[in-house]
């Protein structure tokens, strides 16, 4: 039988046509594209919106709202003392998980300027993830808004419409702006007349920074590196005195 070159092309074309049509829904495919990534290599946590009472959650456990009344009712006349000149509306009510010195998971209550609300919940968070230990998150009303007493307790705390120690200055903590991390084992020290005073006293003990143990804040520590990441002055680098439980952060301007 005489071989057909016409058929054998048609053949050949339909075979071409029958498998670029099986291919296109493939070839129509895009890839799945990559998840983004934190810097740590784990997945970005979604951007933070508002709901309609102003909460914003970071992540599950994690958010920040303005000051209900309730929460107003807790801290007046106590952190928002008589003259507070900071209004209820720029400050914000954390709440945080975060793990205790016995390695339990406990949930802590901030309160902080609106300027830092963001940075303080992406850093808990963090801390949280990295199982970093904190002894008390609570808010300082809890101890009569006695600055002294709360550190005592290794409190860590935020707000508080108070001066600095020992002088008449209002403190970076009356505007909400600053926060005390683990302060028994990360004292404020200053010397008057060439005499340490170490604040609380009872943590004289942790004032000298050369010696090794738990919970001491420094360039090292992993608190220090994400506050300092997010902009905060660290007391520790302080030349005069030195806090080295504490980190603020300036207002942006306008």
């Amino acid at each position: 039988m005489p071989h057909n070159r016409n058929s054998f092309f048609h053949r050949k074309a339909a075979a071409g046509v029958c498998l670029l049509l099986c291919l296109t829904p493939l070839l129509s495919l895009s890839a799945p594209s990559a998840p983004v990534l934190a810097a740590d290599g784990l997945p970005a946590p979604a951007a933070a919106d508002a709901d309609a009472d102003g909460r914003v959650t970071w992540q599950e456990g994690f958010f920040y709202e303005p000051l209900s009344e309730e929460v107003k009712a807790r801290i007046t006349g106590i952190s928002y003392g008589e003259g507070c000149i900071v209004p209820y509306e720029d400050l914000r009510y954390l709440n945080i998980l975060y793990v205790d010195f016995h390695r339990e998971t406990q949930v802590g209550e901030i309160i902080c300027n609106q300027a830092i609300a963001q940075d303080l919940v992406e850093i808990f968070y963090e801390l949280y993830l990295a199982g970093y230990p904190l002894e008390s998150v609570r808010l300082v009303d809890e101890y009569g808004g006695d600055d002294t007493l709360s550190m005592e307790h290794n409190n860590t705390s935020c707000f508080n419409f108070r001066v600095v120690d020992g002088t008449s200055n209002l403190s970076k903590h009356a505007y909400g702006l600053a926060i005390d991390i683990n302060p028994l084992y990360n004292p404020y020290v200053t010397w008057t007349g060439g005499k340490q005073r170490v604040s609380p006293a009872v943590a004289a003990p942790f004032a000298d920074r050369s010696l090794d143990f738990p919970n001491k804040i420094d360039e090292n520590d992993l608190c220090y590196q994400l506050f300092a990441e997010r902009g905060f002055t660290w007391g520790g680098h302080w030349r005069t005195m030195k806090d080295y439980q504490h980190f603020q952060k300036a207002l942006p301007e306008d």
